[in-house]
């Protein structure tokens, strides 16, 4: 690709990771109040399971998003990918992204396997994020004069 600046698309990620981690931060605590209310034996509010679903679901899009971004701007930049270990992060990031997503359309109290997939999983996705935002700021130096 020879487009003229790739700083509008490094605007759009930046915005989408910060979004995404602020996702995250909301999803832990909405499934955390999930959870608590589970095993109190207090019913948390009916619109709570329904908030979680749509803030998951716009994580999962902003991380797909992110997964465009960073190869048509690595495409675009150096002609190839595999240029850090931000590909490796970013991967496993979007891979465990879509198995959290996947888990948590499984739950039910016929699967309760699927609840605890779907916890381990964000809480590996953790150090995930962690992984793929100090990768990224490596990559982010690379690209600004």
């Amino acid at each position: 690709m020879n487009l003229p600046s790739f700083l509008w698309l490094w605007k759009i990620a930046a915005w989408s990771m910060g979004l995404s981690l602020f996702a995250y931060f909301l999803l832990g605590l909405s499934g955390g109040w999930m959870f608590y209310g589970r095993h109190s034996k207090t019913s948390p509010p009916l619109w709570l399971r329904s908030v979680h679903y749509i803030i998951g679901s716009i994580m999962v899009i902003l991380v797909l998003l992110l997964l465009v971004i960073g190869l048509v701007g690595t495409l675009g930049h150096y002609g190839s990918l595999g240029h850090s270990s931000h590909l490796l992060a970013g991967l496993l990031t979007v891979i465990l992204v879509l198995i959290s997503a996947t888990a948590a359309t499984q739950i039910s109290p016929e699967k309760p396997r699927m609840r605890w997939l779907h916890i381990g999983t964000n809480i590996i996705l953790f150090f995930s994020f962690a992984m793929v935002s100090l990768t990224g700021w490596d990559v982010v130096q690379k690209y600004l004069p």
